[in-house]
């Protein structure tokens, strides 16, 4: 296991900067994703991590040492592509085991080493099947066997669900994170699915434009978020976000075109504009609060999403089972303002009100 920093890193492809002053310091056996929209500089930092790419300025630590001058190999570090990137005329267990062969290791310790890693991984039953006569998921777990028996101290996952089918992604998802449990090997892991980020990581950094918007724990992404970017970036459905102003009539309330949504007595008002965030988890549609229309009503299996609009706004509320509510039909709306989160309308950064 190894500690991975990244100290100012900056990566220019001629005029336009892929990755712009990053740092990042993972800790020994922690799960950190990289997260972030095509062309946001994930993976171009993981390559660089990994020794593929060259970094323009900055240090990339392993163990407190700088690796910038090293190589792919002498950084012990190992990668899993999401092609996968198998030898098609070797089979599983040949595959698995080049790395040792490549280093001469003797036949019985490669042997055993490679049954091993194949039993773990569910693949001794496809041992001399070549890559070509296995299912993509099977493929995925030998590039990651191929990765494991290695034995490295920093294991690099670049999108490898992304050839995989919905179902097979879930459960490949699973299988990473129980492997991870098990050998407790710090892990980079890039992706753009927010799902998959929450699911597996220690920590997560969202990025954008080359840039760290957040670096936090999943629940501080999701319920914190440092940003506007990272509020609707992640969670599903995407996060409503409305400008509104303050209105203190009755009691203090946040006005949303004609909906008024009641705040503690507790919370500060900005003297900066503000536009503020609703989660729906934080929406409950029925007899109480103001009144709306039904614009949307899409069943999720467990949930079943419900937009309804008002003159001057609209949200989406998370309903549980399976709802009969149809569109046109007027509801009424409470928003829990415990879950309301607000941003500054010039910087986008949230603030801390209540």
């Amino acid at each position: 296991m190894a500690t991975l920093e990244l100290i100012n890193i900056n990566k220019k492809f001629g005029d336009f900067t892929a990755v712009n002053d990053i740092n990042l310091r993972v800790e020994e056996g922690e799960f950190v994703t990289l997260l972030g929209p095509s062309g946001c500089g994930k993976s171009t930092l993981l390559n660089m991590t990994a020794g593929l790419e060259d970094v323009t300025s900055g240090e990339i630590h392993i163990n407190g040492e700088k690796v910038n001058h090293l190589g792919p190999f002498e950084r012990d570090v190992a990668m899993v592509f999401q092609n996968y990137a198998l030898y098609p005329h070797m089979t599983v267990e040949e595959n698995i085991g080049f790395s040792l062969r490549l280093r001469k290791r003797p036949k019985n310790e490669i042997q055993d080493k490679v049954r091993k890693v194949a039993e773990m991984l569910e693949l001794d039953k496809f041992m001399h099947r070549l890559p070509r006569e296995l299912s993509g998921g099977q493929q995925q777990r030998v590039a990651i066997g191929r990765a494991v028996i290695r034995e490295p101290s920093i294991f690099l996952f670049d999108e490898p669900f992304s050839n995989l089918d919905a179902a097979l992604r879930l459960k490949t998802r699973g299988e990473i994170k129980e492997l991870h449990q098990r050998l407790g090997v710090t892990s980079i892991f890039v992706t753009h699915d927010q799902e998959e980020a929450l699911s597996l990581s220690d920590r997560i950094a969202v990025l954008r434009l080359g840039q760290l918007e957040q670096f936090g724990t999943p629940e501080d992404v999701y319920s914190r978020p440092a940003s506007k970017y990272v509020a609707r970036f992640i969670g599903t459905p995407q996060m409503d976000i409305f400008a509104g102003s303050f209105v203190n009539a009755d009691g203090l309330h946040f006005q949303i075109g004609e909906a008024g949504i009641p705040l503690p007595v507790s919370f500060k008002i900005p003297d900066t504009a503000v536009d503020v965030g609703i989660r729906a988890e934080f929406v409950t549609l029925g007899s109480k609060g103001f009144d709306s229309a039904i614009r949307l009503v899409q069943p999720v299996g467990p949930f079943t999403y419900v937009t309804v609009d008002w003159q001057g706004g609209c949200v989406t509320a998370r309903v549980n089972g399976v709802s009969h509510m149809k569109p046109k039909e007027t509801i009424k709306v409470e928003i829990d303002p415990e879950g309301l989160l607000f941003f500054d309308r010039i910087t986008e950064k949230r603030m801390d009100l209540q």
